[in-house]
Parts: structure tokens; sequence; C-alpha cells
């Protein structure tokens, strides 16, 4: 590893299953002469499991902007510096980003050294669509902004992805639903890649009331995945886009701008201004 300058590794961790720590991500964290981590309570175990005794420093929300450009200067004098978040991969609602940003402005490429994320692994168990999705992370705490920002997600036609805590499953789910509609498919995954993995799925109603009667659902930490706004959901949007187009262009002009106004495929827009022209 050893280069006029060093190198800044962005490496992910297993989000639960120690298993799933990948060849490269030991060998570099083995390797390099400083390991940032979240929290070293958490780091310690998995640093153990494999035999890594490089030096670590917390990193943290806290004191990532204090600590920034100083680790910046080390890596410009030749350290090899690895980032690791309490689990999977740094960045992903963890701290990272005005390190990396700090690197790349100092002339400093981050090298990622990818596996485990929560998000993906969830997505590709869920059975929603994947084609498009919208990782919107932890929401605000306190209910009224929380419901804000779900009121600006509503509409979206792409899978919502948004990881929350165990203290607050139960008012996120709630939130979800009033904002939402009990209708709306979800899943939950729980735990994922631990010993109680579980995964919830049906309608936001059915599935706010099973977490809520079972005690053992409201432990660990979540990933929830709700399927986006269907074409007969926005038939009533598009219909709005649609009409003042109608009077103003062909129906081919119309419909292509609905399209790209609103998301829906060209051939659904094109098939509803040919009906609302009529």
């Amino acid at each position: 590893m050893s280069s006029i300058a060093g190198e800044l590794y962005i490496v992910a961790t297993p989000i639960g299953n120690l298993q799933d720590m990948t060849y490269r991500a030991v060998e570099v964290l083995q390797q390099v002469d400083l390991i940032l981590v979240e929290d070293t309570r958490n780091a310690i175990k998995l640093l153990q499991h494999y035999g890594i005794r490089q030096p670590m420093k917390a990193f943290h929300e806290h004191n990532e902007r204090q600590l920034a450009e100083g680790i910046v200067q080390k890596i410009r004098q030749g350290s090899n510096i690895a980032l690791i978040s309490d689990a999977g991969t740094p960045l992903m609602s963890d701290p990272g980003f005005r390190l990396v940003r700090a690197a790349q402005k100092a002339g400093i490429q981050p090298l990622t050294v990818p596996g485990a994320c929560a998000a993906i692994a969830a997505l590709s168990i869920a059975g929603l669509p994947t084609d498009r999705f919208s990782f919107e992370g932890f929401l605000p705490a306190k209910t009224a902004a929380r419901e804000q920002r779900l009121q600006g997600l509503k509409d979206l036609s792409s899978t919502l992805v948004f990881y929350e805590a165990r203290h607050r499953i139960i008012p996120f789910l709630r939130s979800m639903q009033s904002v939402l509609g009990g209708a709306r498919n979800v899943v939950v995954a729980r735990e994922l890649t631990k010993k109680f993995e579980s995964v919830y799925h049906g309608d936001l109603q059915s599935v706010v009331e099973r977490i809520a009667e079972d005690e053992q659902a409201q432990k660990g930490e979540y990933v929830v995945m709700v399927e986006g706004v269907n074409a007969r959901d926005q038939t009533v949007d598009l219909d709005s886009v649609l009409r003042p187009l109608l009077h103003e262009m062909s129906v081919s002009k119309a419909s292509k701008l609905a399209a790209t106004l609103t998301g829906v495929s060209k051939n659904k827009c094109y098939q509803r201004a040919l009906e609302l022209d009529k």
C-alpha cells in the first residue's frame, strides 16, 4: 500500500452476521495505518473476530467536521486510512460525507471496499419493484415533521426505503398509515442476517397491527419498504395534468409532456389522453 500519498478506504462491514465480511475488507483493515470507527465499543468486536489490531479512532457525526481536515492531511502525508461504520456501508445514513468531500477537494479519490448494505439486502427479499427506489434513511423523530416528509413522498411511483429504530417503529408505521393510507403494500425487515431475522409484508394496516400486537416484533433494527403509487392510483393526478394540455395541443404532444411531468409511462399517458379526448 505504499505510495507518495496514502489512500482513504470506505469499507463496508456486516450488518449482523460477522461471516458476511469480505476477504478484501479484512485484508484492507489489516494493512491500513488507522481505522476510523463510529463507535469503538462496537468496532472492537468485529476487529477482534478477524484478528485486526490496527489503531482505531472514533469518528462520528459529533466530531466529523472537526476531524475531517486533519485526517485528509495525514493521508496526503502517506497514511492509509479506512472508514467503517457500526454496520453496513458507511455514508448510508452514517457519518463520512464531510470526510469524502474533503478528500476529493484535496485531490484524493476514496476507494470503495463494498459489502453489506441493509437497504439493498432488504430490497433483495422484499418482493417489491426494485427498478426504481428512493432511499430516505431515517425520517424526523417528531410526528409533525415526519408526516410532513411523508406528504412529500406519498405520490412517488418508486419503492420507498426507510431505516427505523426499535423505540420509534410503531409511531413511524402509524404515521405512514395516516399519510399513505392503510391499503399501501409494505414490507418491514427486522434484524437482517441476525438470529431473530423476520420479515413482515402485507398492506400497511395489517402489518401495523401485527407488529403492534407482538412485543418481540418491536425489538431490533428495521428497514421499512413501501410500494410506490401505481398507475391506477395516479389516474386522478394524470387527468389533472392531461386535461389542460389537451386544450392547447394534440393528443400525442399532450401525452408526451404529461409523461415527462408525472413519471407515468408514455404509453399509459397516450391511452388516457385518447380516452379524455373523446
